[in-house]
Order: structure tokens, then sequence, then C-alpha cells
């Protein structure tokens, strides 16, 4: 496996860790269809990286919402809840693959874009905060991804050198971030961006299409 002498590692939560990412855009049009707004079929991309708090800014703007930020941020967070803890489950192989970091001594964290009480509610509904010792959001850094700032957050808070850990991101602004951070990034496999396939493996020095393939040793 190529996680040799690596000593954590570090992983995005929604379509990395979680298979979430059709969540997403499912409340995005279910959201902007209130006031009247059809969801552009570029958004996702648009707001690739962002924060909780950038995005929420970003569609306050971009659709001229009257609601506040946090107006805003928390009827996405109603409408997400349920979901997270129903319908999203674990990315193939991902609870072989934490079991794996734990069993060799490997420290673990979690840097999303995601806001808090969503990674609270997912952590428990499949039960695997016990694995990480950091979870980390955007809001809490100076800047989202492809900024570097939050794997850089992470990885102090672990006492652990860039260049001793390892990234796991689904969207090339995720990779950036790990990239920028002097970190060696593992691009995973998802449904929402199969279209940036190409795009992930050149930004990223690693590809998986799950989390077994990199378990068997057959990551490209």
């Amino acid at each position: 496996m190529r996680l040799n002498h690596k000593k954590a590692v570090i992983f995005d939560l929604d379509g990395t860790l979680v298979d979430s990412m059709w969540m997403w855009r499912a409340i995005d049009v279910e959201y902007l269809a209130r006031f009247g707004v059809e969801c552009p079929e570029n958004l996702q991309k648009e707001i690739e990286g962002m924060s909780f708090t950038e995005t929420a800014a970003y569609f306050k703007i971009r659709f001229k919402l009257e609601a506040s930020l946090d107006e805003i941020k928390e009827d996405w967070v109603q409408m997400a809840l349920g979901k997270y803890q129903k319908e999203v489950p674990l990315k193939p192989g991902a609870r072989a693959f934490l079991d794996y970091i734990e069993d060799h001594g490997m420290a673990a964290g979690i840097a999303t874009s995601n806001g808090r009480a969503m990674v609270d509610a997912v952590l428990d509904s499949l039960d695997i905060r016990r694995y990480f010792q950091v979870v980390a959001t955007a809001c809490e850094v100076a800047a989202g991804k492809p900024a570097p700032d939050i794997y850089l957050n992470v990885a102090g808070r672990l006492q652990v050198d860039p260049q001793d850990c390892v990234v796991f991101e689904d969207v090339p602004a995720g990779i950036q971030a790990g990239k920028r951070a002097g970190m060696t990034v593992f691009a995973v496999e998802d449904a929402f961006s199969l279209d940036m396939k190409e795009e992930k493996k050149q930004l990223a020095d690693y590809y998986i299409r799950d989390y077994f393939e990199l378990l068997n040793g057959a990551a490209g």
C-alpha cells in the first residue's frame, strides 16, 4: 500500500468518505425552487471547495436572496439532517480502510467544507467518530478549498508534518488544497465527479475507484 512511512490520513467528507454528493444537488434544486429559481447546471462546479458560509454568501449574492446567511445555512441544515442520518452510506471499503489506519497506529482527521451540525450527524449515524482525532470544517479557517488552510489546520492539530500526511479527496478544488498543503493526495472516484476524472487524475498523486482497491494494492 502507498501509505508507507506516512503518519496521518486526512479525509474530505462528502463524496470522499461518504456517498452524499447526490443529496446536495437535490437540496440545491429544492431550495432554489422555493424562490422560483431553476438550479443552474454548473452550480456545483461554481461552489466547489467553498466553506458552508462561503456557499451561503454565494447563494445570497447570485440569487438575490433576502434571507441572512444564518437563515440560509439553517434551512440547508434542516433539509440535510434527515438524509445524512438515514440515506447516506459510507463509500465502498471505507470502514475497512479506517480499521486499517487504526490498526497501524496512524492518526486520522476530517477536513470538510460542510457545516458542523451535518458532520456530527453523519459521524454519529455511521458510528465512525471514534476513528478521528481531529474533525475540522472550512468555516474554522481563513479560506476554503482550494486554499490549503484546512489541511494545514488539521495537520497542525494532529501534530504531524504536512509531508507525512495523506489526503483523500473527490473534487479538483479539494485535491488542489491537499497538494498546496504539501501532502500526498489520493483522488477518490465518485459518481458526481465522473466527468472530472481525467482532471482529478492529473492533479492527484493517485486515483482509486474505492477503498477496497487501495487495500488490495491496486491504486493507480
